[in-house]
């Protein structure tokens, strides 16, 4: 995936529609969040096993997809509006997150 063509795609969709005025990155955080909040309310009646198994049902795996895809267009456009390399950010994350929890 190449982030900085969807962060342009992004931009051009909110200009088109001229949403960039209420884009701020606070708004978005939100937005995420309730994004997030529909994702976690798919699984949130099933167990662990129902849950392991959710993908295979097509119906909801397309919700499942959708719900994904909203969280991540959040947060690629919070990014894009904080100045955040998520590529860098990631590469970052995993490094301190190796260190903190070494394999033993």
């Amino acid at each position: 995936m190449d982030i900085s063509a969807l962060q342009a795609r992004l931009r051009q969709f909110s200009a088109d529609l001229n949403w960039a005025p209420y884009q701020t990155p606070k708004n978005l955080a939100m937005a995420m969040i309730v994004e997030a909040g529909e994702l976690v309310e798919i699984f949130q009646w099933m167990t662990p096993e129902q849950s392991q198994q959710a993908g295979q049902d097509p119906e909801i795996q397309q919700h499942l997809a959708d719900e994904i895809a909203d969280v991540l267009i959040y947060l690629v456009q919070i990014a894009d509006h904080t100045g955040v390399d998520l590529q860098q950010a990631v590469e970052q994350k995993i490094g301190k997150n190796a260190l903190k929890y070494p394999a033993t």
